[in-house]
């Protein structure tokens, strides 16, 4: 009999949105299964590699993972989970359990983009012989469906943090000490190449001139492509990866965030920026507008339709204020408890 949980995770290094979900869906997880009248115990397999001095309880040998044929991927599975325990695994790195498996799908960048990690060469046959595949989105699912012959997937949305809806204003002088002394425009996320980064410099060196006491704000990973795109940009400026404790009220000080993505499993800043009642410009592509919905401007993510949207919300010519209003109602529907309580369904009907 199954009588244990297990959510299986890998340590990181450059925490990012995964790694919110992860943490989110693992701190509910147990009282969502007794909400589901399946009360069971809830265990925790973080997987680091062999010499990672990252935090941890098994090691792995990661590299040898990506590339390993399925049989030694199962081998190796019935040796990392406790027994008779569902398993659910949050990144297709990890080995198959022996017993019931779980797999969260976020999205299908590793096929599709040549600067992301490779897939996982079993990825695809584990998904499709795995008793569950939860995705994050109805995008996520369809490109499932269409890319890797996933005929029967779960869609559970992720959620928001509950303190982007009213976090505390920044210290008065936390914005002009990073070199940001009037309304900004935030972009918060990675570098790669489906972030648009790219599209995104290119509407604000058109944009710019229309917004003289306006800044762009990259929050993020630093890198080398990032700073060189905004080089000779004016009014931009770099803060690198900005404290968890510190972004929802970064966020909420925003007059605008811009989401340019050509592709997003799920759209969290997006999300974040609606909850914390600001001005959302974002992407009309992949689950951008599932996200979304009528609470944001959705733009082609070409670099004139972004100018356009960030100038729209700096003129006002749209109604800012039902905007922004519809943009915190759906945001509340989008909990982790109620993403908890997905996920808990999943592992109560395979307990």
């Amino acid at each position: 009999m199954t009588r244990a949980v297990v959510i299986a995770t890998t340590a990181s290094e450059t925490p990012m949105g995964a790694q919110a979900y992860e943490r989110a869906i693992t701190a509910r997880a147990a009282e969502a299964l007794v909400r589901t009248g399946h009360p069971g115990a809830v265990q925790e397999v973080v997987a680091r590699s062999l010499r990672s001095p990252l935090h941890g309880n098994r090691r792995l040998p990661m590299g040898w993972l990506s590339s390993a044929r399925p049989s030694a991927r199962r081998l190796l599975g019935h040796l990392v989970y406790p027994r008779h325990a569902l398993v659910h695994r949050m990144d297709l790195v990890l080995p198959p359990p022996p017993g019931p498996d779980v797999v969260t799908l976020h999205d299908l960048v590793s096929w599709d983009f040549e600067d992301e990690s490779a897939p996982v060469r079993a990825a695809a046959a584990e998904l499709r012989r795995a008793d569950a595949v939860i995705c994050v989105s109805e995008f996520t699912a369809t490109q499932a469906l269409e890319r890797l012959g996933l005929t029967d997937v779960t869609v559970v949305h992720n959620g928001v943090d509950e303190r982007y809806f009213d976090p505390p204003s920044l210290d008065a002088a936390w914005l002009p000490r990073h070199g940001i002394p009037g309304p900004f425009v935030l972009y918060a996320g990675g570098s790669s190449a489906r972030k648009n980064l790219p599209g995104l410099s290119a509407a604000w060196g058109l944009a710019s001139r229309g917004l003289p006491d306006w800044h762009l704000v990259l929050a993020g990973p630093r890198s080398d492509i990032r700073t060189a795109l905004f080089a000779g940009l004016p009014r931009v400026v770099h803060l690198g990866r900005v404290e968890d404790a510190v972004m929802p009220s970064l966020v909420a000080a925003a007059g605008c965030v811009v989401v340019p993505s050509h592709y997003e499993g799920f759209g969290l800043p997006a999300l974040e920026g609606m909850a914390a009642g600001v001005p959302v410009v974002s992407s009309n592509r992949s689950s951008l507008p599932e996200v979304v919905g009528d609470a944001g401007i959705l733009v082609d993510p070409a670099p004139d339709a972004l100018a356009e949207g960030l100038l729209a919300v700096a003129s006002s010519s749209v109604d800012l204020a039902a905007m922004t209003e519809r943009g915190r109602r759906r945001a509340q529907r989008f909990t982790w408890d109620r993403a908890a309580d997905g996920h808990a369904a999943v592992w109560a009907s395979l307990l």
